[in-house]
């Protein structure tokens, strides 16, 4: 497993290693409370706490623990969200996806399947994962129900494993997806993004 950064391209979104530059693009639409609720960094409310989180998932990224991605619409070529790889294990062929966010134009479109497509189809077909994990706050039930639309496994929930900043400790459902199941969880996203 040999984890670089990488361009991956669909239809509707180009995944491309994020860069310090994008701070300010991304900014547009990062400024929405929405998509920090949940999130382990605490509120990302101004540009400044956004290229401190770039910055920091940059530095993982360099102790390869991270592969961080910007999310591109490619009608309009405009950066509208985050994803990435993290928790990456490469001993064990293991890593989660997560950390997603986008702008909230582009919620609840195809945006999330094809990123999470991409991603999968890199992680299994390229990088031969044996397993991929997602997780969720298990008070965030759009992320869950999001997640389960792809058609990964729930394992069960990782009670008060994480303190948040603003001292909430959260509890995170854990769903994965393994490399005996991505055929037809392929086939099924496939399916999904051709409507």
């Amino acid at each position: 497993m040999k984890v670089e950064p990488i361009t991956l391209f669909g239809q509707i979104v180009r995944l491309e290693p994020l860069r310090f530059d994008h701070a300010e693009a991304l900014w547009r639409h990062a400024d929405d409370p929405d998509i920090w609720r949940y999130m382990p960094y605490g509120r990302v409310d101004t540009p400044d706490k956004l290229r401190a989180l770039i910055a920091d998932l940059l530095e993982r990224q360099a102790r390869a623990t991270d592969l961080c991605f910007t999310v591109f619409y490619q009608a309009t070529n405009e950066p509208i969200g985050m994803t990435r790889y993290l928790a990456i294990d490469l001993k064990n062929r293991n890593l989660e996806i997560g950390g997603t966010w986008y702008g909230r134009a582009y919620r609840g479109t195809k945006v999330n399947l094809e990123s999470k497509f991409l991603l999968l189809r890199h992680a299994f077909e390229q990088l031969g994962c044996v397993r991929v994990q997602l997780k969720a706050d298990v008070r965030n039930v759009r992320s869950q129900r999001a997640i389960e639309r792809l058609g990964a496994i729930r394992e069960g929930v990782l009670r008060k494993h994480m303190i948040l900043p603003d001292g909430h400790a959260r509890s995170s459902v854990i769903y994965s997806i393994l490399d005996e199941e991505w055929p037809a969880v392929k086939t099924h996203l496939q399916a999904l993004l051709a409507t």
